[in-house]
C-alpha cells in the first residue's frame, strides 16, 4: 500500500467508469485533497500511443500475450512518469483501469496464463497496488445496449462471450481482494453515484 491512496475504477465497456472516475475526482478536489485523474492504458504521451496501437483494428492477429506486453510497457511509463511522482508529492491518484483489467481481459478472456501476468505485475509495479477498487458490475447484454451507438475500437468490438469472460474474471478477482467495492452498474446512475459517495466518505475518513 502506498503512502497516499490509489483509487481505481474497473468494469466492462459501458459500465460508467470514465464518468464515475471524473465524479470521484471532482469530489476529492472539492474536499481540497490533492488529486490527479488518469487512465490505463495511457496517462503519458508514449503510453497513450501504445494504447492507440493496441486498440486499433489491424489485419494481422494480435495475440493475448502481445496485448499483455503492450499494456505493461504502457504501465511502466505511466508509473514512472505520472503515478509514482504524484504519490511522492502527496497526491491521491484516481485511475480509470489498472492491472485487474489485465487479469480480466488478457488473462480470463484471452487465456494468457495468470502466472505470466503476476510476474510482470511484480516486476513493473514492485510494491505498488491500488488501495481501493470500484468494480462496476454490468451484464454484457446491457453493455452492448449502452455502447451500441458509438464507434467501437478493436476491444469494444469483441462478442458477448468475450465480455462475459471478462466479467467473470473481475468477479473472481473481487472475491480475493478486500480492497474491492462492487457496485451494481445496471441500476439508475443516481443510485450508483450515491453508493460511490458513501464509500468514498468512509475511505476519506479512514485515510485523512
Amino acid at each position: 500500500m502506498s503512502s497516499y491512496p490509489i483509487i481505481v475504477f474497473e468494469g466492462i465497456e459501458g459500465s460508467g467508469k470514465s464518468y464515475l472516475s471524473k465524479k470521484l475526482f471532482k469530489s476529492l478536489k472539492k474536499r481540497r485533497i490533492n488529486t490527479i485523474l488518469t487512465r490505463e492504458p495511457g496517462g503519458t504521451e508514449l503510453a497513450e500511443a501504445i494504447r492507440e496501437a493496441m486498440l486499433a483494428k489491424w489485419q494481422e492477429e494480435i495475440t493475448g500475450l502481445t496485448e499483455v506486453l503492450l499494456v505493461f510497457a504502457a504501465r511502466e511509463q505511466h508509473l514512472k512518469n505520472v503515478i509514482r511522482p504524484n504519490l511522492e508529492r502527496g497526491t491521491w491518484v484516481v485511475c480509470d483501469r489498472f492491472t485487474d483489467a489485465t487479469f480480466a481481459y488478457q488473462g480470463e478472456a484471452r487465456g494468457v496464463d495468470a502466472e505470466i501476468i503476476e510476474r510482470l505485475e511484480q516486476w513493473v509495479q514492485v510494491d505498488l497496488y491500488p488501495d481501493l477498487t470500484f468494480f462496476l458490475d454490468l451484464p454484457p447484454e446491457e453493455s452492448e445496449s449502452r455502447i451500441a451507438g458509438r464507434e467501437k475500437d478493436r476491444m469494444e468490438s469483441e462478442n458477448r462471450d468475450f465480455f462475459q469472460k471478462v466479467r467473470s474474471g473481475y468477479i473472481r478477482r473481487a472475491k480475493g481482494h478486500k480492497r474491492y467495492c462492487i457496485l451494481d452498474a445496471s441500476r439508475p446512475l443516481e443510485e450508483v453515484v450515491s453508493d460511490l459517495r458513501h464509500r468514498l466518505l468512509n475511505f476519506v475518513q479512514e485515510n485523512s
